[in-house]
């Protein structure tokens, strides 16, 4: 029995948290899912375009660190990141109370079967992101709630891709695209909302994207240049212009093209440059 036990540690991918989480809607009471990383389990495998970092199939299987960051009640599913979970505003409660079916039904329709007293997988991890979503709009702009929502709307996108790959035909790329032109969409509403003054991004401390590395402020701009590229909205053809250029002129200011520049993570910088030449390309068959 005694190595079975070890066979099966060897083999443990998360953990529970020693400390418990209370809901600050329901009262529930739950211990946070955290994923183990070390001895082998988690190997780097390219940073794509958006800043997502992929992970190749290690002797643990395949695993998905965005799957546990977001924290969600078992039993209400209220959701947030996990700074702001217990942190949520006492007058908003009852509105998050009322709304718990309603966010239940929506998750549904995509998840039929959703347990988030269960372990996470793919399933939980990608309906934890869109509970993020829909329970930002209950926290006040002290919280930067605007560009979490396109952070967990990315990283919804992320795992639906994972999805895609590993069930496809069943529409998760559609998903995927989808919760990707959302994130596109609140990043540029989070930048527009902090140019007005009605919203700082200065509730948040990591901008991410992923997990595995923060690349700040200069990364958040550069993720909504390359979704605004990639997944801007084509119905107002003279908007979607207008962002394209500015997203350029963002870029190039940004990383100082045309300069040496040594001040840059070297992995954003080559992203950027590649952006910033896609972006001229784009707009260049704008003008014509």
């Amino acid at each position: 029995m005694a190595k079975k036990s070890g066979d099966e540690n060897t083999r443990k991918i998360s953990f529970q948290a020693k400390d418990a989480t209370r809901c600050p809607v329901c009262g529930e009471t739950f211990r946070r899912e955290e994923l183990l990383s070390g001895s082998g389990r988690l190997i780097a495998g390219k940073l794509t375009d958006e800043l997502h970092r992929l992970y190749e199939t290690s002797r643990y299987g395949d695993l998905y660190p965005l799957a546990y960051p977001a924290t969600v009640c078992p039993r209400c599913w209220f959701a947030a990141m996990e700074q702001d979970f217990t942190k949520l505003p006492k007058d908003e409660i009852p509105q998050v109370e009322a709304a718990e079916q309603s966010r239940k039904d929506m998750i549904q329709m995509i998840f039929p079967v959703v347990d988030f007293y269960e372990n996470r997988d793919l399933v939980s991890g990608a309906a934890s992101q869109l509970l993020v979503c829909l329970c930002y709009d209950h926290f006040p702009a002290t919280f930067s709630p605007t560009i979490k929502q396109g952070i967990a709307a990315l990283r919804a996108g992320w795992l639906f891709d994972h999805m895609d790959a590993g069930f496809p035909g069943q529409h998760y790329n559609w998903l995927a695209e989808l919760f990707k032109k959302k994130a596109c969409f609140f990043y540029n509403e989070a930048l527009a909302r902090e140019t007005a003054g009605k919203e700082t991004l200065s509730g948040l401390a990591v901008f991410g994207p992923d997990t595995d590395k923060n690349y700040g402020y200069e990364g958040m701009l550069y993720v909504r240049a390359v979704l605004e590229y990639k997944y801007g909205s084509q119905k107002d053809p003279r908007r979607h212009y207008e962002l394209l250029a500015d997203s350029k002129r963002t870029i190039a200011k940004m990383f100082g093209l045309g300069k040496s520049s040594k001040s840059k993570p070297g992995p954003l910088l080559e992203h950027g440059k590649n952006l910033y030449d896609k972006l001229g390309k784009e707009l260049q068959d704008f003008d014509e």
